[in-house]
């Protein structure tokens, strides 16, 4: 099914929504095109974030105003030479009209008096947003001006509960991914290189009218979390990480992980460490509901995840001891997930003002550390639930991992070298009662994983 986009109302109840909460004029930027390596070769446009919310469209170096009661799109009006190279534009008139929204050419903008903004995420638009507003705008940052931390917050409370339409796209995106990873399923084989499953899972988000919400990681060094580049070949034994979703056509995300065996069934040793990371994320999502605290359920996967090991042999000793020594953070070091919405890792251009919330901060601990949410949840709310286990070279030496080392079974350890890296991602809605998982229609248990690889 191709993808639809909301309608226009739903674009205008945002932006009444804002205008409720503001004490000031504002103005959000939609960025600018970043260069490739020359002028006339740009990377795809893709508008900020907090612009598309309230607008929807990519429209570059575009300005929208809340100035009192009333909400401007200022945008460039079409360029008959640029006509000639990507096709026609519509006109102001008739951008106004699609969007319900009154547009006028940007050269008629004239900076609010004491107006907020949210910074952009790259050095270049936030230039250009610095000129059109004539005061600073540093990238990234807002902590020197108090107006924009003001409007901040106001957007968070905005952008962390999503409307139906927001739901809608998310749902659309992750459908999309179940069919990417479907394909990606299908083209894993021994012998081939792990780019031929990335290029089968991008084709599908591409044949479904979206684009990838973030660079795909399709690897078999599954113990690098953040591995970008797909050039190894595929062996008997290896387990393949892929960690892929869609974004729709108004910038919503899915992001989604799953890891299959490339020969079509999981060893021994990956068996159990397969379903110990699949029981902590079965646990964090049967508990992800509204109220309760996200860190809590960090906590509870992290608990689930290191007594499955002590089950299976892995670990050694009492549960709540090996926790207080920090065990799990050695092979589970990341946090259970984050927010999600128009960015993959919803707001963090925000920093922590929206992951955390007023009071809350960073954890030192080094089972806590990279947490990047830390709110009591809401209806509403999406997240991602995304437990792991990673045989991290670099984590299995060392002071710290002398510490623990008597903790772990050593004749299992050496067979850790053939697990590298697990995780198990889906994308989670909270509600009141049972959360709905809207990646739920990808495969996940080892039965249905070989099934699907056994075609």
């Amino acid at each position: 099914m191709w993808p639809t986009q909301s309608p226009v109302e739903c674009f205008a109840r945002r932006r009444e929504r804002l205008l409720t909460t503001l004490t000031r004029p504002c103005v959000l930027g939609s960025g600018i095109a970043r260069v490739r390596n020359f002028e006339g070769n740009r990377f795809p446009f893709r508008a900020e974030s907090h612009f598309l919310y309230f607008v929807g469209r990519h429209i570059e170096e575009a300005l929208l105003c809340f100035d009192g009661a009333r909400v401007t799109l200022f945008a460039e009006p079409p360029d008959p030479d640029h006509a000639l190279w990507h096709g026609p534009s519509p006109s102001l008139e008739q951008l106004s009209i699609s969007l319900g929204l009154e547009v006028r050419p940007r050269s008629e903008f004239v900076a609010p008096a004491d107006c907020a903004t949210l910074p952009p995420s790259d050095v270049e638009s936030a230039l250009w947003l610095e000129e059109m507003l004539e005061r600073p705008v540093e990238a990234g940052n807002l902590s020197a001006v108090e107006v924009d931390n003001e409007l901040a917050q106001q957007v968070i409370g905005l952008r962390l509960v999503h409307d139906e339409f927001a739901i809608e796209q998310m749902q659309q995106a992750a459908n999309v991914t179940a069919r990417a990873h479907a394909a990606g399923m299908r083209a894993t084989r021994v012998g081939a290189r792990e780019s031929l499953v990335r290029a089968a899972i991008e084709a599908a988000m591409t044949e479904s009218g979206m684009t990838p919400a973030y660079t795909s990681i399709v690897t078999v060094a599954g113990e690098v979390l953040h591995h970008n580049t797909s050039l190894n070949v595929m062996q008997a034994g290896d387990l393949l990480l892929v960690d892929a979703g869609a974004e729709s056509v108004e910038g919503w995300a899915s992001d989604v992980t799953r890891t299959w065996p490339v020969s079509g069934r999981f060893n021994g040793i990956q068996a159990e460490i397969y379903d110990a990371v699949l029981l902590a994320q079965q646990v964090a999502i049967a508990e992800c509901r509204a109220g309760v605290r996200f860190r809590d359920l960090h906590r509870r996967a992290g608990r689930a995840l290191v007594q499955a090991l002590v089950e299976v042999g892995v670990f050694k000793g009492n549960v709540d001891s090996l926790l207080e020594r920090g065990l799990g953070s050695v092979f589970f070091p990341h946090g259970l997930g984050h927010l999600l919405g128009l960015d993959v890792h919803d707001m963090e251009d925000l920093g922590d003002l929206a992951g955390y919330a007023p009071g809350r901060t960073r954890s030192p601990d080094v089972q806590e550390r990279y947490l990047r949410l830390d709110r009591d949840l809401e209806p509403n709310m999406v997240v991602t639930i995304e437990p792991g286990f990673y045989c991290i070279p670099e984590r299995l030496k060392g002071e710290r991992f002398e510490s623990v080392r008597s903790a772990i079974d050593p004749q299992k350890l050496e067979l850790l070298r053939q697990v590298r890296g697990i995780r198990i991602e889906d994308d989670v809605l909270v509600t009141s009662g049972e959360a709905r998982v809207l990646s739920a229609a990808i495969p996940k248990s080892r039965s249905e994983l070989e099934t699907v690889l056994d075609v």
